[in-house]
């Protein structure tokens, strides 16, 4: 009969060192993937700094779209005569206690 000698527990760390070192590898990634900085609870971050972002634009494409219609009411080939008097009169400061001035916003 083959009896076997009782393992150490030496003998036992040592084969499972590999596995458990294999463990704990994929744990750390697999931590890392969710609780990271780029991971799945992150992602939800990044949404709202994305929408945030976007709602941003649209406010500077709308300030744009305002500036560029401003520019083009004082291109000096055909000048807005109300926007330039409104303009003069703000920048030179000649407007009349009396006088109220209407922007055309």
């Amino acid at each position: 009969m083959n009896r076997r000698k009782p393992s150490t527990l030496r003998a036992t760390l040592k084969r499972a060192a590999w596995p458990a070192l294999a463990l704990m590898v994929m744990a750390f990634f697999g931590g890392y993937a969710v609780l990271g900085a780029n991971g799945l609870l992150a992602f939800g971050d990044y949404k709202r700094q994305v929408e945030q972002r976007e709602r941003r634009y649209a406010a500077l494409d709308q300030k744009r779209e305002e500036l560029r219609n401003r520019v083009a009411l004082l291109d000096p080939r055909h000048a807005n005569p109300d926007m330039v008097d409104e303009l003069v009169r703000r920048e030179l400061n000649v407007a009349h206690p009396d006088e109220v001035i209407v922007p055309l916003n």
